[in-house]
């Protein structure tokens, strides 16, 4: 991996944070059809039908590889693409059995990849980790050939909710910039905690209230309502474990698209936001 951190764009602790949750939570029990299921959130803009036959693309950020599972079977050769050494080895033993893959350990700021050469890339929950988003985002635009897609997943800035919501937003931040300095085994213990005590309770009274037509629109962590406990430990250690987070408007992430030469630009209307797709012109 390149060692000149700042040409590369990535934050050396937030690198280390991500081999830590990936080390512990490796997604291979997490249930096949919750994993579509979200699967389908994100990747409900994706035209696959649009996609030329044996179709190459890469995963940018691959993490455990619990995407790549299910993009792989539908292309031709896909790479997964990490800065941890440690996730890649957690990807390659989920997808020890699916032969249409390759590895590369690199950051987003040093693809080893020729530029045009690809037929379609993805990076879900990762570009706003990184110190230079913006950088980031033209940087996989170079390894896309013409007509290509970009599937990007980035943290919403809370643009479409109310001042109340964004007021609890910033005290969990604040608690996160906290936690997120914490040593690794203290971090872990925090996130559990918070998984336990915050995202469970929330998460199942929005099931109660959505079972009795009462759910409010802007109900904290509504999303983890119909999902197992296993995915919101991984997303609180997620959440709070992380040093470098970034967030974006739409309107700031349709820019960032643009200027580095992506057209035809939508957004998903449904949650997790914002999910965004452009077309490489």
């Amino acid at each position: 991996m390149n060692t000149d951190w700042r040409d590369a764009n990535l934050d050396v602790q937030t690198v280390r944070g991500f081999s830590d949750e990936w080390s512990r939570f490796p997604q291979d029990r997490l249930d096949a059809d919750v994993c579509e299921q979200i699967f389908s959130d994100y990747f409900s803009l994706f035209d696959w039908a649009a996609l030329p036959p044996d179709a190459v693309g890469a995963d940018i950020g691959c993490g455990s590889g619990r995407w790549a599972k299910l993009v792989a079977p539908r292309v031709g050769h896909l790479v997964l693409i990490d800065a941890s050494p440690a996730a890649l080895a957690v990807a390659k033993s989920n997808l020890r059995d699916v032969p249409n893959v390759s590895f590369l350990n690199a950051s987003v700021g040093a693809l080893p990849i020729d530029d045009a050469s690809l037929d379609f890339t993805y990076s879900l929950g990762v570009l706003h980790h990184v110190p230079d988003t913006a950088a980031a985002i033209a940087a996989v635009a170079a390894k896309l050939r013409k007509g290509a897609p970009f599937l990007v997943y980035l943290y919403y800035a809370f643009d479409n909710r109310g001042v109340a919501y964004r007021a609890l937003w910033w005290i969990s931040d604040g608690i996160r910039r906290l936690v997120s300095r914490l040593p690794h085994s203290l971090r872990y213990m925090a996130s559990q905690i918070i998984a336990a005590c915050v995202y469970w309770p929330l998460a199942r009274m929005a099931l109660m209230m959505e079972c009795l037509g009462t759910l409010p629109s802007g109900w904290p962590l509504a999303y983890y309502r119909d999902k197992p406990f296993y995915v919101l430990r991984t997303d609180a250690l997620d959440r709070f474990g992380t040093r470098l987070e970034q967030r974006f408007t739409r309107d700031e992430i349709c820019k960032m698209l643009a200027d580095a030469g992506f057209g035809d630009i939508r957004f998903s209307d449904r949650a997790p936001y914002w999910c965004a797709i452009g077309i490489k012109g």
